[in-house]
């Protein structure tokens, strides 16, 4: 890939960015500028077809009736999905993780297909809401530090064969499942439950998506002063005691 080739795709802004996941596009954008990259964000609604030459996606949270739209309209448009199958890499966040999935349970009480592209599903949770700030500890195959991020979903995801926990929680419930698994991955596909935004919070997993996007093994380096005071104010606040 030349560097002036880089296109980040914001899909459904207008349904999936209720928590501030916005961010994520732009953190992504700035990690990228600080190395000298030529990068464009795609901000893609809902009425428009998903491009399926972007080389990193990003897809946020949101509430339950826009997420079973966005769910029907990724379905028929099919353009994320071809996007993955050419390896593209994908991020979703909570909702956008969901539905990434085999199914979900939607505004109607009804089951909802995903898009399949993580061995996932998705039940609603009975006992009380996932709410509240997580750290988890990536998996050590992605070689990243410690995750913070905040929750708030009743969704329970249950993994398959298919792919691998995120992280690991230390604090927090993450997929709400009682087995201390926060997110999942596979490839270049990976969902997670955590807010903040995630990448504002996590600058190297920004980094991780765009060393897949640009097939390197390591960035330039780039200051990191704003995302080190985030963090270190976040996982203090989490791990104080009550």
């Amino acid at each position: 890939m030349s560097e002036s080739s880089l296109r980040v795709v914001w899909v459904y802004p207008d349904l999936l960015s209720t928590y501030g996941d916005r961010g994520n596009a732009l953190v992504v954008e700035r990690r990228a500028r600080q190395r000298h990259l030529n990068v464009t964000r795609i901000d893609v609604r809902s009425d428009q077809s998903v491009p399926t030459s972007g080389d990193i996606y990003l897809i946020g949270g949101g509430e339950d009736r826009p997420q079973r739209l966005a769910a029907e309209r990724l379905r028929n448009d099919t353009g994320l999905v071809r996007a993955a199958e050419n390896g593209a890499i994908i991020l979703g966040v909570c909702a956008g993780f969901q539905i990434l999935g085999h199914e979900f349970v939607n505004d109607l009480g009804q089951r909802e297909p995903g898009l399949g592209l993580l061995d996932v599903w998705t039940t609603r949770g009975e006992g009380e809401r996932c709410v509240g700030d997580v750290l988890a500890d990536v998996d050590p195959q992605l070689g990243l530090p410690q995750l913070t991020g905040f929750e708030n979903h009743q969704g329970v995801t249950h993994l398959g064969q298919g792919v691998k926990p995120l992280a690991r929680v230390t604090a927090g419930r993450g997929n709400g499942t009682g087995d201390g698994t926060e997110g999942a991955w596979r490839d270049t596909v990976f969902g997670t439950y955590l807010h903040g935004p995630v990448l504002a919070r996590n600058p190297a997993v920004a980094d991780m998506l765009l060393k897949l996007a640009l097939d390197v093994n390591a960035l330039p380096p780039a200051d990191t002063t704003w995302y080190d005071a985030l963090r270190a104010e976040r996982i203090a606040a989490t791990t104080r005691p009550a």
